[in-house]
C-alpha cells in the first residue's frame, strides 16, 4: 500500500489546485480527498515495491530452474529415444 505521507501529499496537492472559491475550505477538501484516495486505493489490492521485487526474484529463480530441468529432460530423452530405435533396428521384427 502507499505510504500515508504520500497519500497526504497527493491530497494536499489536489486541494491546492482546487478553484479559488474552494480554497477557503481547503482543509475539509484535503480530508475528503484523502479519504477518497484511501478507499479507492484499498480496493485495488496493491502490493509494496518490496513485495513485488521479492516475487519477481522468486519468479526469475523458478524460470531458471525450469529451463535447467527442460534441458536435463531433453538430454535424458535424446539418448533413450535413439537407443530404443537402434535396438529395434538391431533386433528386427519380432513377429
Amino acid at each position: 500500500m502507499l505510504d500515508p505521507k504520500q497519500i497526504d501529499d497527493l491530497a494536499r496537492r489536489l486541494a491546492e489546485h482546487a478553484p479559488k472559491g474552494f480554497q477557503v475550505l481547503q482543509e475539509d477538501i484535503g480530508r475528503s480527498f484523502r479519504a477518497t484516495l484511501e478507499s479507492g486505493l484499498a480496493r485495488l489490492d496493491l502490493v509494496t515495491r518490496e513485495e513485488f521485487d521479492v516475487q519477481a526474484a522468486v519468479l526469475a529463480r523458478s524460470r531458471a530452474k525450469l529451463a535447467a530441468l527442460e534441458k536435463r529432460v531433453a538430454a535424458l530423452e535424446a539418448p533413450a529415444g535413439q537407443g530404443s530405435t537402434a535396438t529395434a533396428d538391431v533386433e528386427g521384427p519380432s513377429a
